[in-house]
């Protein structure tokens, strides 16, 4: 099949320097292309060439409003598009908008979490997984605050792991939300940062925003509701599982979590690392990596991210160098 697409203003841009941008779309949506005397032309299975037109003539429209999608974020979109058909270059572009709250105003600051922003908008369920301090729980704390002023949900719950307190739990003072709040704070303070602290605080007593332990989730079914878990990488596979099945009608589910600190005991394996094996490929969930180019806190941060990885890496080789052959 054939199909073509006036090239209007600036929609050469689409094009990238040397036609650069166009291989990568050929080959993210499975057709050829070229310039004819109808414009710009594509030609493949009329599925993909359906898909390929719409993608420029959205492109053509945003340029038209006056939208910019720079170079970076085509190439990011186009290696979306090869692995998820369903993404859009408009729902893109709008992910990179600010979301305002009152005077606080939210948006992405990196390729990756423009990315994660999208995913969530268009998944029902999303694991961002990197290390900390790339916004993957402000972010989703964000499009939780945001998805519940535009009433879209009628609840947010905020879920932790209490890996730490163990056994402990119980020889602290206080009750037992006393006692597992130190643990939450995180989650406090990103919700105080983006809705404040007194709207924060009359949402949770009214029970629409809602902050426990993974354990409080067992048993329930959360309808209407966009549900984050936090450090899901001290998770067992057991409270994986039952978190990822708690989600009911007209839910969202973020799962954040940092693979490489892991605090549970010695020989148990992550639920986050587990779930990513299992559940990284099923249709409707998305998975979203970042790196220590999405740190958003002080640049000696990256720095130190990338030292470690380093000597993980350094070490890692070290070890299967003294390895005996046959072992």
């Amino acid at each position: 099949m054939k199909a073509s697409v006036k090239i209007t203003k600036g929609i050469e841009e689409f094009f990238g320097a040397f036609d650069s941008n166009l291989k990568l779309f050929e080959e993210s949506l499975g057709v050829s292309t070229h310039l004819g005397d109808q414009g710009f032309e594509m030609e493949g299975e009329e599925k993909a060439v359906g898909r390929a037109r719409r993608i420029v003539e959205e492109y053509a429209e945003l340029v038209e409003s006056g939208t910019r999608v720079d170079a970076a974020e085509l190439q990011a979109f186009l290696r979306i598009l090869g692995q998820d058909p369903t993404a859009t270059l408009k729902g893109f572009a709008d992910a990179g908008r600010p979301k305002a709250f009152g005077k606080k105003s939210v948006a992405p600051k990196s390729l990756n979490q423009h990315i994660y922003i999208d995913a969530i908008r268009r998944h029902d369920m999303v694991f961002g997984i990197g290390p900390s301090g790339t916004g993957k729980t402000y972010l989703a704390v964000a499009m939780a605050a945001d998805a519940l002023l535009t009433r879209s949900v009628n609840r947010i719950i905020l879920a932790r792991p209490a890996v730490e307190a163990g056994e402990r739990l119980g020889f602290l003072p206080g009750t037992l939300q006393e006692k597992v709040d130190p643990y939450l704070r995180p989650l406090y303070d990103a919700l105080y940062d983006v809705l404040d602290p007194d709207r924060t605080e009359r949402l949770i007593e009214k029970g629409t925003i809602e902050i426990a332990p993974i354990a409080f989730m067992r048993g329930r079914t959360l309808n209407d509701a966009f549900v984050i878990l936090d450090e899901a990488q001290n998770t067992t596979s057991e409270q994986m599982k039952m978190f990822l099945t708690r989600l009911g009608f007209n839910s969202k589910a973020v799962v954040t979590g940092d693979v490489t600190q892991v605090d549970l005991p010695e020989g148990r394996r992550s639920g986050l690392t587990e779930a990513i094996e299992i559940v990284g490929r099923v249709p409707g969930i998305s998975v979203v990596y970042f790196n220590e180019r999405d740190v958003v806190r002080h640049h000696l941060v990256q720095r130190i991210i990338r030292a470690y990885e380093e000597f993980e890496q350094a070490k890692s080789a070290d070890n299967q160098r003294k390895t005996p052959v046959g072992k």
